[in-house]
């Protein structure tokens, strides 16, 4: 998968949910796309050989017919090896956030709050709601 300056957060998530249909890793990777046009993405698939490595197994999973992100290997990394992702507390919230929808990650809902600013609370909203009722909510 080629990430060009001029693809956008959404069609870099979109790309990644083809063959897709879990509900809530589908309002992960949503929220991912979402988050600073793409910034967890992006930096996924940028860094992938490097986190891959760090966490002994591939964070983008490849086996299928479209690539998506590898939600365990995540969840992994930020569980066990939380120096692996540097970032800004928001960052790190948001991540949290969208593996804890696929139960790869506990999260603490006041350290959320704290960390985040409006913009990204309401995407944290609106994929909760995807992930409990699905896209058409």
């Amino acid at each position: 998968m080629t990430v060009t300056d001029e693809t956008t957060g959404q069609q870099l998530a979109e790309s990644l949910l083809q063959g897709v249909g879990n509900e809530q890793m589908r309002a992960a990777t949503r929220l991912l796309g979402a988050h600073r046009d793409g910034y967890w993405l992006r930096r996924l698939l940028r860094d992938e050989a490097t986190l891959s490595a760090t966490a002994d197994r591939s964070v983008i999973d490849r086996s299928g017919q479209h690539p998506s992100v590898d939600w365990d290997t995540l969840g992994h990394l930020l569980l066990a090896r939380p120096g692996a992702l540097k970032c800004s507390s928001s960052e790190l919230a948001v991540l949290e956030v969208a593996a804890s929808l696929v139960s790869c990650c506990p999260v603490q809902l006041g350290t959320v709050f704290r960390a985040v600013d409006s913009h990204e609370l309401g995407l944290i909203l609106t994929v909760l709601e995807e992930a409990a009722y699905g896209e058409s909510y």
